[in-house]
């Protein structure tokens, strides 16, 4: 049979199927023309060739295409304040100085050690943040200050980048200051009328002028913005740390030299029409404490939580918040913003301002009274919450009667025996020199207020606070004519300090309100490592009712997400209010609220009406109010004050001789 199919070429016979080996070739051929990779590299083509073509009709389209589907989905925007402010006939009056804040500004390298080779004149800090990725510990080395004297390490120096670019965006698409200054170019602003402050953010405030004349920049630049524009004066717009900055220019320009400016009491009021504060941290933020403290804030803290070993030493040894806390503490303008005024302002273990603060019945607008439901209107008695106790070590500590909490007074305790070794050398931080008496007796004071907050971080970092305390100051003055408060480190505590002598000047405090913000935390210590940092936020710390004031470990009020209202608008509501001994020509001052709402999707980016600490800057409202001030407008003329939260009650329970 096999011999006559061979006679026959090769043909099987019909209807005969063929046998299995006479199938392997074929199959091996089908197997090796259908690949695995074959079919991805055909999948990956496909993916190219669609992506381009899509690409290609995209160019192809009429440019509002794209706008116009997507206001199909989200409807209209209304018309951006530069426009709208444009077409009213307002135009370009008042030169605008910009104060930006701390991180929000870049940092660029002049000289750096052998591992930040090509990386002259490249931003460390702002920008793309190329640096951070490819050599991290490089970058923490030269991001650090001096420990000793708060100025640039030897061979290394890094200063700030000049010009509008300087914060316009603080990474790519991220923008800071670039909204607000194109809605001003809108109306006839440009690069002579408009000067961004730069300066080096981590220095205490006078360094800024030892090392790089920067207070000396501003009041040239000011001067000269002022003559050649027709002798309008400035309009001054800090935010966020910014805000204490220029709070301490303003006393620095008055002062004789070699100490200040040498411009005379009379300075501001030839020079500036008015200060509009963004966001400003006036009286300190409670967020600046848990940095300083354990190098965490809320979302270092969950996010620990999640992935625990990820921010510890524990995984691969990464030690993230070790390096974190060595170079924030070097950084002497962190302590500007430590809490001023101790209990008097933020309360004590007892009560706060702002003890009344419920949530869901705050009210929305300046007029209307909360809407309560029916069994909201029984009366009950509120959750007592102590917001007084910025630092509680536990939950049980936060929520009880002070009667119930025994201290054990830290002050002056011993703090063991050293427990640091060679291998915690590159994460050194003062909490390796305080041993396990040093820890223990801080967890036993149990609850700190903000009178204890000073002296606490005096205890767990003496050299940090050292350096500190030589630049700033934190308390209330008693006699503002005491010699003594012609220091500088008093100029940037607006209750050891006074206004200048500007009648006719006029001084805003513009933030948002209706997000919660960190006010208070609950600790713990945290498990003995090696290296370790020795206390955490205890995020298994939250109530269960509605309102979750407590939630993660940290106790929120009404805030933009990083300053408290009370810090932010006490002053401007109070302490400054008329004539006062810290205004003592009472030039008026305004409180202008913006209340915060989220976008209503992904296409609208960070909101036109956000309130956030710095999504506000992109605050359409906002934008229009700084707008109207720099073509000439008064407070009264933008309506005076713009007011939802409770900051003029809260302000009335402080109890400040003024």
């Amino acid at each position: 049979m096999s011999l006559l199919r061979r006679r026959r070429g090769g043909q099987d016979e019909p209807g005969r199927a063929p046998d299995a080996e006479e199938r392997k070739p074929e199959h091996r051929r089908a197997e090796k023309k259908w690949s695995c990779l074959d079919n991805c590299c055909w999948f990956i083509g496909c993916v190219c060739v669609t992506w381009w073509v899509l690409l290609f009709l995209y160019n192809l389209m009429p440019s509002s295409f794209p706008q116009y589907v997507t206001d199909a989905i989200r409807g209209p925007l209304p018309d951006p304040p530069g426009l709208k402010l444009k077409k009213e006939g307002l135009a370009a009056k008042h030169p605008v100085v910009f104060v930006p804040g701390i991180v929000t500004a870049g940092l660029e390298l002049w000289e750096g050690h052998q591992c930040a080779e090509g990386l002259f004149r490249k931003r460390l800090w702002g920008g793309t943040f190329g640096s951070v990725y490819k050599r991290p510990l490089c970058w923490v080395e030269h991001m650090s200050l001096d420990n000793e004297t708060g100025l640039d390490p030897p061979g290394v120096r890094v200063r700030p980048v000049t010009g509008l670019v300087a914060a316009d965006y603080f990474a790519p698409g991220y923008f800071v200051w670039a909204v607000l200054i194109a809605n001003l170019a809108q109306i006839g602003y440009e690069e002579k009328t408009m000067y961004m402050a730069t300066y080096d953010w981590r220095l205490s405030f006078q360094n800024t002028e030892v090392r790089d004349q920067s207070l000396s920049r501003i009041k040239s630049n000011i001067e000269l913005m002022v003559s050649t524009n027709g002798g309008n004066k400035a309009v001054i717009i800090p935010h966020s740390m910014g805000v204490l900055y220029f709070l301490h220019f303003m006393k620095w320009v008055e002062v004789p030299a070699p100490m200040g400016g040498g411009g005379g009491p009379d300075w501001c009021a030839k020079h500036i029409k008015a200060v509009l504060n963004i966001g400003g941290p006036f009286l300190g933020v409670p967020k600046a404490v848990s940095g300083l403290f354990s190098a965490e804030a809320k979302d270092i803290a969950v996010a620990r939580a999640i992935a625990p070993g990820v921010l510890d030493q524990d995984l691969f040894h990464i030690q993230t918040l070790q390096y974190l806390m060595k170079m924030t503490r070097t950084w002497d303008s962190t302590m500007s913003m430590i809490p001023k005024g101790g209990d008097t302002i933020w309360g004590d273990l007892d009560c706060s301002p702002e003890d009344s603060y419920i949530p869901s019945r705050r009210r929305r607008n300046t007029t209307d009274e909360p809407i309560l439901t029916e069994d909201e209107s029984k009366e009950t008695k509120p959750k007592r919450r102590h917001y007084g106790r910025i630092i509680s070590f536990g939950k049980d500590i936060a929520q009880a009667d002070s009667s119930e909490i025994d201290r054990v007074n830290f002050r002056g305790a011993v703090k063991g025996k050293n427990v640091a070794n060679s291998t915690c050398l590159d994460v050194w931080t003062e909490y390796h020199d305080m041993g396990f008496g040093g820890i223990k007796a801080v967890s036993e004071y149990k609850a700190y207020t903000a009178g204890d907050l000073v002296d606490l971080l005096s205890f767990v970092a003496p050299k940090m606070m050292a350096r500190g305390s030589a630049h700033f100051s934190y308390g209330i003055a008693d006699d503002l004519d005491d010699p003594k408060y012609q220091h500088y480190k008093y100029w940037s505590n607006p209750l050891e300090t006074r206004l200048p002598n500007a009648p006719h000047m006029e001084i805003f405090s513009l933030y948002g309100v209706g997000i919660p913000t960190e006010r208070a935390y609950v600790y713990m210590e945290a498990p003995s490592a090696e290296c370790y940092i020795p206390f955490r936020i205890d995020t298994s710390a939250s109530e269960e009712d509605q309102d979750m004031c407590l939630k993660d470990g940290v106790l929120s009020v009404e805030g933009d997400e990083t300053v408290p209202v009370l810090s932010a608008g006490f002053m401007s509501a109070k302490g400054w209010r008329g004539t006062t001994r810290f205004n003592p020509s009472g030039m008026k001052n305004f409180v202008r609220e913006y209340e915060h709402a989220p976008p209503a999707n992904f296409l609208e980016g960070r909101g036109t009406m956000s309130g956030a600490h710095v999504d506000i800057m992109g605050n359409f409202a906002l934008i229009e109010d700084i707008m109207r001030v720099a073509a000439g407008a008064t407070g009264d003329e933008l309506g005076g004050d713009r007011v939802y939260s409770d900051i003029f009650e809260w302000s009335d329970k402080i109890k400040l001789e003024l």
